[in-house]
């Protein structure tokens, strides 16, 4: 027989098997402590649907911006190796140019404030 073939039939045998087998070995007897919200070892003291704060959302999407623009300056450093360096740090600069006018705008428009 062919191995692929055999690999192909004990993969599928096994795949179902372990199929049938999780769902034959659970015993469904719901308990209320299995139930009950469970929150590092303490007992859950109010709602978990607190209002959340925009500031918060704000600060993390421009983290993710600035985030992905400082990682496309992760090839830098094979930059070198290329016939004109020169344009490699031109486009790096630019880069870096970009980043901290992008900050300072932030910074100026009070987006990285906490207080009001």
């Amino acid at each position: 027989m062919n191995l692929v073939l055999t690999i192909l039939i004990i993969t599928t045998t096994l795949s179902l098997v372990l199929a049938v087998v999780s769902f034959w070995l659970p015993q469904m007897n719901p308990d209320a402590e299995k139930l009950s919200p469970y929150e590092c070892g303490f007992d859950p003291l109010g709602s978990a649907r607190l209002p959340f704060s925009l500031r918060f959302f704000l600060v993390a999407i421009l983290f993710l911006l600035f985030d992905l623009e400082i990682a496309l300056l992760l090839p830098l450093p094979w930059g070198d190796q290329l016939h004109n360096p020169t344009e490699t740090l031109f486009w790096a600069t630019t880069v870096l140019i970009l980043l901290t006018l992008g900050l300072v705008y932030e910074w100026t428009q009070g987006g990285l404030e906490w207080a009001e």
